[in-house]
């Protein structure tokens, strides 16, 4: 089976949960673990409300004890917020990797140089890099980000000779820009491309991997080290399963029944309700998982309607008891896209924060991180 290492973490397969804001929480990468092997990455964590004691960000900071390794990525725009959450988090013991997200190109964080804005900067890029290398010890830091802005503002090369550069342990590519947000195909050739300038360090590469032969595809394509898995996985954490078969050259094993999915559901939800001990609020969190668990399954659109109104553990079982337990998974049903929905923006941001390229100075607030990239 393939091997890729990030610093002192062996990765077999060289697979990666990518970070999904409000979805890879401890209870979805606890399931997905329970499929197959991957380096599980948390949900986006601020540094700077890390450092200013946020209770929620230091929740979400948080691991299961059956956890290792312990993966988690950070949000930042300010060197010094970033270096010093990196060392809260090393100091206190809570972490064997750290991912730095560059990724975001939603409106509200880029409109304020955060997110996917930050490599258009390359002295502010670095900076807030190096603050995380040198505050990490021996605990590997690595980078994810897009293609650039638009085809107009392309950066991802420059961005991986950076990260290569000041001591990151491996990148990661979305390839897509941030105009692009999920629209169309993911443009692997990026991957490729990146791969032949980046040469010390593994680069994965991240878009459109739906199933485990497309995992397969984009490294025979890219020539790339490894794989970072986001929408691919919603509603089906079982793809890590096929994900382990494939890279270990065997073949695929059936997808679950429906009556197993709805088993998978009722363990999902359980695991929110014990994690954030509040039973209404995590129903809420899981209703967008039933839709995607559901997704091509007969009659599933009435039944997702009845799945998006309950609010306990008790109703979702009952609302799950009359399906036919013994019917197949869809054959097509990991086509069926899940998450972001598709179209193209014209990303903004700050007045006048295209005239000086090299001005490192960290933008007054970045905004808040709310989505992987």
């Amino acid at each position: 089976m393939q091997t890729t290492r990030i610093g002192p973490i062996e990765l077999s397969p060289p697979v990666v949960l990518a970070p999904m804001a409000g979805i890879t929480n401890y209870p979805f990468r606890s399931l997905c673990r329970r499929f197959g092997a991957a380096l599980f990455v948390s949900e986006m964590i601020t540094a700077r409300a890390l450092v200013e004691g946020a209770q929620k960000a230091r929740k979400l900071a948080d691991f299961g004890p059956d956890e290792e390794p312990r993966s988690l990525q950070l949000y930042g725009v300010d060197p010094h917020y970033v270096g010093e959450a990196v060392r809260w988090l090393v100091g206190e013991g809570r972490v064997d990797h750290i991912d730095l997200n560059f990724g975001c190109p939603v409106r509200k964080v880029t409109r304020k140089g955060g997110g996917a804005a930050v490599p258009v900067k390359p002295r502010l890029l670095e900076s807030i890099v190096s603050a995380a290398v040198s505050s990490a010890g021996a605990v590997p830091i690595t980078i994810k980000f897009r293609m650039g802005i638009d085809d107009n503002l392309l950066t991802f090369l420059e961005t991986g000779r950076i990260a290569e550069a000041v001591g990151c342990a491996a990148i990661t590519l979305h390839a897509r820009t941030a105009a692009q947000l999920y629209d169309g195909q993911a443009r692997w050739a990026a991957i490729a491309e990146l791969k032949q300038v980046v040469t010390t360090i593994p680069v994965f590469g991240n878009g459109d991997i739906w199933a485990a032969t497309d995992a397969l595809r984009m490294i025979d394509a890219t020539g790339c080290d490894g794989v970072a898995i986001g929408r691919g996985c919603l509603g089906r954490p079982w793809l890590f399963r096929e994900l382990t078969d494939a890279f270990a050259g065997r073949e695929s094993r059936p997808g679950p029944t429906f009556g197993e999915v709805a088993d998978t559901m009722i363990e999902h939800a359980r695991l929110l309700v014990e994690w954030f001990g509040a039973e209404k609020t995590s129903m809420l969190a899981f209703r967008k998982h039933a839709g995607w668990y559901t997704k091509g399954f007969t009659s599933s659109a009435k039944l997702r309607d009845r799945l998006m109104r309950v609010g306990t553990l008790d109703e979702l079982a009952e609302t799950l008891s009359g399906i036919d337990r013994d019917e197949p998974y869809p054959e097509n049903a990991h086509l069926m896209r899940r998450g972001k929905r598709q179209g193209t923006q014209k990303v903004v941001l700050p007045e006048g924060y295209l005239d000086d390229l090299d001005d490192d100075t960290p933008p007054e607030d970045g905004g808040d991180a709310v989505s992987g990239g």
